[in-house]
């Protein structure tokens, strides 16, 4: 049992951080308006993102995604929010989407820092924090020192613990994990619009724990019936796109 509580521990990120590599194509190959821009964090590291932005935004969404693949798996998201009037800035953390560097709640920490400072650059009218799962941690962090206008979290968990229980429920999950990503305590200290969307046959993230993240942040809750954690219409589906949109205006 010493040798599997070892092996978890050296490799637990392995279980944690699921990136898909590059190349990837230009950001104009997959949408006509899109730009290539290069993220720089403040310990160094160069991380490709596409932008694409729409004239006379209404505001500016920054996308943090899960964490699996990369950010050509959420190109249907960013294309929906263009059609409604959004410009929107698709990060790809290090070691994601052919970036360099090895991914931790530090490091992450980090990338979606220089995601910010690249939207406050364009002088959004207003600017919105989107996070899938994972990304869901890594906004509210950024939330906490850095409040953007609203905040949509989707499928998000109290914390990384919490979800790891679940699944390996023999192992002493608080012991081991090196990443918290402490979400319900970030929450807590929020003053800014908050909705999370959430499937309620989450295998991945159990509902309740979206719903007390929810309850953390006095925010509003909508649950999507039936949906699973990995379900399109958790992707680009209507509860999804229409919650960004009321936090952008409409």
């Amino acid at each position: 049992m010493t040798v599997v509580f070892s092996a978890a521990f050296a490799f637990q990120r392995k279980l944690i951080y699921l990136p898909s590599g590059g190349p990837l194509p230009s950001a104009a190959e997959v949408l006509p308006s899109g730009q290539d821009v290069t993220l720089t964090t403040s310990d160094g590291l160069r991380l490709g993102a596409w932008y694409f932005p729409v004239e006379d935004a209404r505001a500016a969404v920054l996308v943090a995604p899960g964490n699996a693949g990369n950010r050509s798996l959420r190109l249907p998201l960013a294309e929906a929010l263009n059609r409604r009037g959004m410009s929107v800035l698709l990060l790809d953390y290090r070691a994601y989407g052919g970036n360099p560097g090895s991914p931790s709640e530090e490091g992450l920490a980090l990338d979606v820092r220089a995601a910010r400072d690249f939207l406050v650059r364009q002088k959004p009218d207003r600017l919105l924090y989107f996070g899938e799962s994972l990304g869901a941690a890594v906004v509210t962090e950024l939330a906490t020192e850095h409040p953007p206008d609203g905040l949509v979290l989707r499928s998000p968990f109290t914390e990384l613990a919490a979800v790891g229980k679940r699944h390996y429920p023999f192992l002493p999950v608080n012991l081991l994990l090196r990443d918290r990503f402490p979400v319900s305590e970030y929450a807590q200290r929020l003053r800014v619009p908050v909705t999370v969307v959430y499937g309620a046959a989450d295998s991945i993230v159990p509902p309740e724990l979206s719903r007390a993240v929810a309850d953390a942040a006095n925010g509003r809750a909508v649950v999507v019936p039936g949906a699973d954690h990995n379900d399109l219409v958790l992707l680009d589906g209507p509860e999804v796109v229409d919650a960004v949109a009321e936090l952008a205006g409409g």
